[in-house]
């Protein structure tokens, strides 16, 4: 899969977001093992502590739907600087999906890639419970 279908389909999935506090809608399209590809929009809370991210809400409907291996995912907002994971999601990507490429993008461009291993250096996960 080339990245504009995945920032595509992390585009549309942004305008199903619930951010009526911020305003602030964020998509993410996460593309698995087997080309699928699972979206995710934010969704807050007026108590902002179980407000879930779009990452970690297409992470979860991944694995919830039997999905294990991913590629990569793509993060759209509107803004004209990079909108990167934040970090509980970069540690549950991390722990579910590994080393993934990290596309970002606004609602015209791609405005940064990365791998998750740059923006989660020295991560916690399973090896420090051995």
């Amino acid at each position: 899969m080339n990245d504009s279908d995945l920032v595509e389909a992390a585009r549309q999935a942004r305008l199903a977001a619930q951010a009526p506090f911020s305003g602030f809608l964020v998509g993410a399209a996460l593309e698995t093992a087997e080309g699928a590809i699972i979206t995710g929009c934010n969704v807050e809370s007026a108590t902002y502590g179980l407000t879930i991210c779009a990452e970690r809400v297409a992470l979860v409907k991944a694995l919830s739907e039997g999905h294990s291996r991913f590629v990569q995912v793509a993060v759209v907002a509107d803004a004209g600087q990079p909108t990167p994971p934040c970090g509980a999601c970069r540690q549950l990507l991390w722990e579910y999906a590994g080393n993934l490429d990290v596309v970002l993008a606004n609602l015209t461009e791609v405005t940064g890639r990365h791998q998750l291993a740059d923006l989660l250096p020295l991560p916690f996960d399973r090896r420090q419970l051995e």
